[in-house]
């Protein structure tokens, strides 16, 4: 049966299709869906949402209608973790939104803070290389697990750009934030035993919060115990001096949560891609051939793959678009939330709808991609980014995408680069590596990538000076 959701409003859960030559919406089990875990709570759903899984239908969102759908919707989890909706994940699109954006992006994400702390991703890569050739084998192979380990580079690369120093890694409190609670939905379950999922939440939250406001009470240390910082300041001296001139608008609450961010967004989903990566790279030798070669012919014998080098290497550029766009971080993007009544598509959207966009399916849409479940990185030769038709989704679209996107590329570039460059690599056994997925929130491997590796016999002197 097919019902407009202007007429059903906030009764049921619909799913627009471009291929529908109808224009109303049919209702649907979103277990039959990507990702399937969302399943267990979403076929209750008492309030609007709309689910895009093509690109022409995400292309009549975010065009004509994207300031419409620039809010996110709140939630229980939003509220919690973003600071009663004011950090720039989660505050309403205005004012205050653009304001933080503009100053997440001119600290953090600009060309120039991107060129600065492009020592800062060398030295954690080198670091860590260092580590690997350290606790490697001289007579034969050794394993590690890429999980750990790729996390931890990712996450020191973030501590030292908003701290200035690495830090005791927390994957427990800085894995991905819930987004949708079934509480939001039907708010009367709180009190038939689901109300113990808030009080995780904010359990969890009093932990962050903490941890947050030691960085900030070390830097405001760091600047009490020198009338100046030489260099350039870290990110929480840069937002301490904001505050030191506006300090009713500049509070701490507010500086955590522009910190936030960078961990709970920048840190796992960074990690995870690259795992995704060399285990893809795992299971086509040939392609991991061809980064090697072409890495070997761009780098000067001698050196170490450093950030200026990035540009030289489109093969490698395409591995990681490839990744992304089979396996995106995040299934189905940050939701967002319409602030009025509006068309998509011809079908008439109400305000309070939320808007959730399938990047996996869109991303692996057979009329999109050819052999779209193949592994092919030449498919991304000559890209240059963007979103290639709304096709190409893997960092969010509109004016809430990812501001993040052109450091995570640098660092996957670099740390990819820098790994293959320094050592090599094979799976343990005979077997494929497990490409099974965990869907969740995020999209991670069910079993983590363990690799056997061994120093480069033409880097073995190179790596002992790191």
């Amino acid at each position: 049966m097919h019902v407009n959701v202007g007429t059903c409003r906030a009764r049921l859960l619909y799913r627009y299709s471009a291929t529908s030559t109808s224009s109303k919406l049919r209702p649907t089990v979103l277990s039959k869906l990507y990702p399937r875990s969302m399943a267990r709570f979403c076929t209750f759903v008492w309030l609007p949402i709309l689910l895009v899984s093509s690109s022409s239908a995400a292309e009549d969102c975010f065009s004509k209608n994207d300031i419409i759908f620039a809010n996110r919707p709140e939630s229980i989890a939003n509220r919690i973790f973003g600071y009663n909706c004011t950090t720039i994940g989660f505050s309403p699109y205005g004012n205050h939104w653009r304001n933080l954006r503009r100053l997440t992006t001119i600290q953090v994400f600009s060309s120039a803070s991107l060129q600065y702390s492009a020592a800062s991703r060398g030295e954690e890569t080198r670091f860590l290389v260092r580590k690997l050739f350290q606790g490697s084998d001289p007579t034969g192979w050794k394993k590690v697990n890429m999980n750990s380990f790729v996390f931890e580079l990712v996450y020191n690369v973030v501590m030292v750009m908003v701290a200035g120093k690495r830090g005791s890694v927390m994957t427990n409190i800085f894995g991905p934030t819930k987004m949708l609670d079934i509480c939001d939905y039907i708010p009367l379950l709180r009190w038939a035993g689901f109300k113990g999922m808030e009080h995780n939440m904010v359990n969890l939250q009093k932990i962050r919060d903490g941890f947050l406001q030691r960085l900030i009470d070390e830097g405001r240390k760091q600047i009490g115990d020198s009338s100046s910082v030489e260099g350039k300041k870290t990110f929480v001296q840069a937002l301490l001096s904001m505050q030191q001139a506006e300090p009713e608008y500049y509070t701490d609450e507010i500086l955590k949560g522009l910190i936030l961010p960078m961990f709970t967004a920048g840190t796992h989903t960074t990690a995870l891609t690259m795992e995704w990566a060399m285990s893809l790279l795992l299971n086509h030798p040939n392609e991991l051939g061809k980064v090697k070669e072409e890495i070997d012919s761009i780098v000067v014998p001698g050196k170490l793959l450093d950030d200026s080098d990035l540009q030289k290497l489109p093969y490698l550029r395409c591995v990681i678009n490839e990744t992304l766009r089979l396996y995106p971080v995040g299934p189905l993007l940050v939701p967002h939330l319409s602030s009025k009544d509006c068309s998509v598509g011809g079908l008439d959207i109400p305000a309070g709808t939320t808007l959730l966009v399938n990047a996996w399916a869109i991303q692996r849409d057979p009329k999109l991609w050819e052999e779209p479940e193949a592994f092919k990185p030449e498919r991304f030769k000559g890209f240059e980014g963007g979103y290639d038709g709304l096709k190409f989704l893997p960092f969010g679209i509109g004016r809430r995408a990812c501001p993040g996107s052109g450091m995570a590329m640098r660092l996957m570039g670099l740390a990819l680069g820098t790994f293959i460059q320094c050592f090599e690599w094979k799976r343990e056994g005979h077997n494929l590596v497990d490409l099974d997925e965990f869907t969740g929130i995020t999209l991670s491997k069910v079993k983590p990538l363990e690799a056997l590796y061994r120093p480069r016999s033409s880097l073995t002197s190179l790596l002992s000076q790191l």
